[in-house]
């Protein structure tokens, strides 16, 4: 199975698990993607203090389905999860892990998953700033 995990939770993620759940003895590599909330962003007026994500009832499915297509033909194996809910400032809001038999494959299909879930994945977030201000930030993670 080489999507062992694909996940859309309003429950912290958990790095580790996501590791562990890529571990296999015959992967020479391994790659881990943490999209984190930071505290500013261009269109900013003021400090961002938080990322409240929503997300389609299907997002589970797509997001299964980009790490499939991410894969192809490379063997690696994929845990990749997208949290929901509110997240403040330094919280896990996309964890990626990808193991693979060598390094390039690995790194590619980390980067492919990243982004296909900016582009394809139907999540939402609103980003909310130090005075109040929220504003929609469109499609992805």
């Amino acid at each position: 199975m080489p999507v062992v995990i694909a996940r859309v939770s309003a429950e912290p993620l958990d790095i580790d698990a996501h590791l562990a759940a890529v571990d296999d003895a015959a992967s020479g590599a391994l790659t881990t993607f943490v999209g984190r909330v930071r505290d500013n962003d261009p269109d900013a007026r003021t400090a961002v203090v938080a990322l409240e994500y929503s997300a389609h009832p299907d997002a589970e499915q797509f997001l299964h389905r980009i790490a499939e297509q991410a894969i192809g033909d490379t063997g690696a194996l994929v845990a990749v999860s997208h949290r929901i809910g509110r997240l403040e400032v330094g919280d896990a809001a996309v964890v990626i892990a990808v193991a693979s038999g060598h390094r390039d494959a690995a790194f590619t299909v980390c980067r492919e998953v990243i982004e296909q879930i900016k582009r394809e994945l139907p999540v939402w977030k609103r980003q909310v700033e130090s005075d109040g201000t929220t504003a929609w930030k469109g499609l992805g993670g």
